[in-house]
């Protein structure tokens, strides 16, 4: 059997340099062998059956990234086995992200309870079946509580219903939509890499305080990196791909605000405005974005600010 010390290093180019450059490189080394798997545990597959809503990262076929939320009743995730997680959602072709999920493509998972503050991120390929798709897991891990807000579920309509209100696209960011990215405190990356001929997709959690995403001048989007866990897997691939998808939920009303675009990695404050808590940033130029007004069924309520957002800056 092939001992954990014998596996190729869980983390690619991308994220070794930014943990080398911290110089928990050997630390993380260890800590990835431990907790990145190839596999569901139970405790994972016990949680997602749980949840009413799971955020998806894709690929299109012009290499765009794309992120989104997507809901359903608690059960629509299932675990029939460590090797797959089972999802019960039809297509939606109002979301450019499903142009990135087809039979064989590669996607990122991030399942999160906002309610209780859990998330585990997975990876892997999909395979479409009737009713929904299977995800064949690639890498599964748990993800620490930091800076999610405590938020009640509600739900409005039947999620199986789909939204009546049409997709409306733009190449600018104005008006509602960058009302919406000014007062958020809560979006979500899609990014990924291509490595040894296999494509590897992330989706992960961005919080903060409301307003810890700003919008610069030529509508560019400058976005604070607080303390983490350290594996650095959205700006290692960052690193080595530009590409990136970010949605921003408005939670009051059921909207999706989905964007792709370039990132870029910055380790100095841009334009001398350090934010408390920052220890880099990066910056992101939307090049396309879609609006989607009602797109999720079911609404969030604040209750709780995450205690670590409140000790950031904005």
């Amino acid at each position: 059997m092939e001992s954990p010390a014998s596996r190729a290093s869980p983390w690619h180019h991308g994220e070794l340099a930014l943990q080398r450059r911290l110089g928990v490189e050997q630390r993380m080394e260890e800590a990835g062998r431990r907790m990145v798997r190839d596999h569901l545990i139970e405790q994972h597959r016990e949680f997602f059956p749980l949840l009413p809503m799971v955020v998806l990262g894709s690929v299109d076929s012009g290499g765009d990234a794309w992120a989104t939320l997507r809901d359903g009743q608690p059960g629509f995730l299932h675990a029939p086995d460590p090797a797959r997680l089972s999802v019960e959602l039809e297509p939606d072709f109002a979301d450019p992200a499903e142009a990135g999920m087809e039979d064989g493509s590669a996607i990122g998972l991030l399942g999160i309870d906002l309610g209780t503050r859990r998330r585990n991120r997975l990876n892997g390929t999909l395979r479409r079946r009737a009713g929904g798709f299977d995800l064949a897991v690639g890498h599964s891990f748990g993800n620490c509580p930091k800076y999610i807000q405590l938020r009640r579920v509600r739900f409005l309509r039947d999620p199986r219903t789909p939204s009546l209100a049409p997709p409306e696209e733009s190449a600018a960011l104005h008006g509602a939509a960058r009302v919406l990215v000014e007062q958020a405190d809560t979006f979500f990356v899609a990014s990924f890499i291509d490595r040894e001929g296999e494509r590897q997709v992330d989706v992960s959690h961005r919080g903060g305080r409301a307003g810890f995403v700003r919008v610069d001048g030529d509508g560019r989007l400058v976005i604070p990196d607080f303390v983490g866990n350290r594996f650095f897997n959205t700006l290692g691939n960052i690193m080595l791909n530009p590409r990136a998808g970010l949605t921003f939920p408005d939670f009051a009303t059921g909207g999706l605000l989905q964007m792709t675009g370039d990132a870029e990695l910055l380790f100095d404050p841009p334009e001398g405005r350090p934010v408390e808590g920052a220890e880099r940033y990066w910056r992101f130029r939307p090049r396309r974005m879609v609006w989607r007004p009602d797109a999720l069924a079911l609404r969030y309520d604040l209750e709780e600010w995450s205690p670590h957002a409140l000790m950031t800056g904005i």
